[in-house]
């Protein structure tokens, strides 16, 4: 049984729940804990969603729309994505974590949707607690990418879905060696990854609240069968 190593944030059961329910086990990674011991036995990396990374990890001074940062976080979950890279390490980015993952390789972020992007999209859906599956809007996949590849049954005949959403930032500049596999209607981005590594993809939706329905199960399957695959 391959194990997933989770970063910790603030709504962790559906992360857990989302792994659990395709056969993976889990340990929950606190930045306390330090990279080498966070990373130890550990067969795949799931970073989650939370606070905005801090602009000046990416060279840019704070828009006024960034209010809550964490730097001790920012700083871990940066060195796990590099460490995990090192050793080929299956990495799954969800909303906070797509963000962390294009910072790590290079990138940069829109720092606030609704001010930044000419007539955007309501991408941070306010919904209540008891209803993180609301849907928002449509992503189109570019069909020639790993994302197309797991969600291809669910997709069938198209080349768009319908996804949840509560952020206000975006990738913006894409990093070196990663490409785009979703967009928005608005041209947000809404998905990458890297095609040189065995799994490396990250979404700004929110797949793990539908653990009990199925609707993104493909892409934690995809990340579990990365995971046991021999290096």
């Amino acid at each position: 049984m391959p194990v997933i190593g989770i970063t910790h944030c603030r709504k962790l059961e559906d992360y857990r729940q989302s792994v659990l329910h395709v056969g993976g086990d889990v340990r929950i990674l606190e930045p306390s804990a330090g990279v080498q011991a966070a990373l130890a036995g550990i067969d795949g990396l799931l970073l989650t969603g939370g606070d905005d990374v801090a602009p000046g990890r990416y060279g840019e001074a704070p828009h006024p729309a960034i209010v809550e940062v964490e730097p001790e976080r920012d700083e871990f979950e940066l060195k796990l994505v590099a460490e995990a890279r090192a050793r080929d390490l299956p990495i799954f980015g969800i909303c906070r974590g797509v963000q962390v993952l294009n910072v790590a390789y290079g990138g940069t972020l829109v720092q606030d949707i609704p001010s930044q992007v000419p007539g955007a999209l309501t991408h941070s859906l306010d919904v209540p607690p008891n209803e993180p599956y609301s849907l928002a809007h449509e992503v189109w996949l570019d069909k020639d990418t790993l994302l197309a590849k797991l969600m291809g049954e669910r997709l069938s005949d198209t080349d768009a879905c319908e996804v949840n959403s509560r952020h206000h930032q975006a990738v913006k500049q894409v990093a070196p060696g990663l490409v785009v596999s979703a967009t928005a209607p608005d041209g947000v981005v809404e998905a990458i990854e890297d095609p040189a590594v065995r799994f490396c993809l990250g979404v700004q939706w929110h797949p793990e609240n539908f653990w009990r329905t199925g609707e993104f199960r493909p892409l934690f399957e995809g990340f579990l069968e990365a995971a046991q695959r021999p290096r």
